[in-house]
């Protein structure tokens, strides 16, 4: 029971980065603007998450500022594809360059040349039901090592969804991602909804690059996110740019990297020695057999990536 548990709690711990950035793919597409910057955008708010805690002294406060640097960042990327209507492809690949770039300057700026922040220590997020449940317990396993960041994440999934499919808001970001000239016609502020979803997007996908520095791993290095923005990307089109679908998806990529772990214990690698190489490629495997069996039969809104001419 206890091997079960930490399964279950490692996927959750491992997925809600994923969830963070993939609902933040979900509100730019439905708005009409794809972003595959997304792993500049974690990475940008991987460090700067581990930086603000660790001059802060608050997880808290780094995590937010996480946010507003992903949602800076992302502003970019809306300003090629709105204002300059620039192929959106290009603009997200360009950002996958400039997030580590300007990641690693400000890391030598503030650290003395180095590209790693100090360990976080006690400015590491902390885990909210430690100690709720008796120790060493299967509930304890399962949810007394779950960081904040991890419920914030799934918290996440019914606001997006509920501002999407029942807010006023929401009707109009999916109306400019299908049919942009027709949501203009009737008034709505078409450009106005796409930087909202593109800033949304990016302020999502900060999240998710700090719900892994500052909490699971405390600390940031140049490998921290190693293709999670990727994995998120497939994690959208999965989902059928859903929310709930999504969630799913992150789901399945994060059970990938617990059973990995799991399969990494000396006492079964003693059994089935399987190379640490290959165990690390599951998550990716995963997601290549999924958009290879589900991508022909996913149906992205109509006008997504298209940059809209008003008259």
């Amino acid at each position: 029971m206890h091997v079960i548990a930490f399964l279950v709690s490692t996927t959750l711990m491992y997925s809600a980065p994923l969830t963070f950035t993939a609902l933040g793919g979900v509100v730019s597409e439905n708005g009409g603007v794809v972003n595959i910057g997304m792993e500049g955008l974690m990475f940008f708010g991987a460090f700067v998450a581990a930086a603000g805690a660790y001059y802060t002294g608050n997880p808290y406060i780094g995590f937010m500022m996480a946010g507003i640097a992903g949602g800076l960042l992302s502003m970019l990327h809306g300003l090629a594809c709105i204002t300059f209507k620039a192929n959106n492809i290009i603009s997200g690949i360009s950002l996958n360059f400039i997030g580590p770039g300007l990641t690693l300057f400000l890391s030598r700026l503030l650290f003395e040349g180095s590209t790693y922040t100090p360990p976080l220590g006690a400015s590491k997020m902390p885990s909210p039901l430690s100690g709720f449940f008796p120790a060493g317990s299967f509930f304890d396993i399962l949810l007394g090592t779950q960081y904040t960041t991890t419920f914030l994440a799934y918290l996440m999934v019914p606001v997006i969804w509920f501002l999407i499919y029942r807010t006023r808001l929401g009707l109009r970001i999916r109306s400019v991602g299908e049919y942009p000239r027709a949501a203009d016609t009737v008034g709505i502020k078409v450009f106005r909804v796409q930087y909202f979803a593109v800033a949304a997007g990016g302020v999502l996908a900060g999240l998710g690059g700090a719900s892994i520095s500052i909490a699971i791993s405390s600390v940031f290095n140049p490998t921290l996110i190693s293709g999670q923005g990727f994995i998120a990307l497939a994690a959208i089109v999965f989902g059928k740019w859903k929310p709930h679908g999504a969630l799913g998806a992150c789901l399945i990529f994060g059970s990938a990297t617990a059973l990995g772990i799991v399969m990494g214990w000396p006492q079964i690698q003693a059994v089935l020695p399987i190379p640490s190489q290959f165990l690390a490629m599951l998550p990716f495997i995963a997601s290549m057999i999924i958009l290879a069996s589900f991508v022909g039969k996913s149906i992205a809104p109509t006008s997504v990536g298209v940059p809209y001419e008003k008259d």
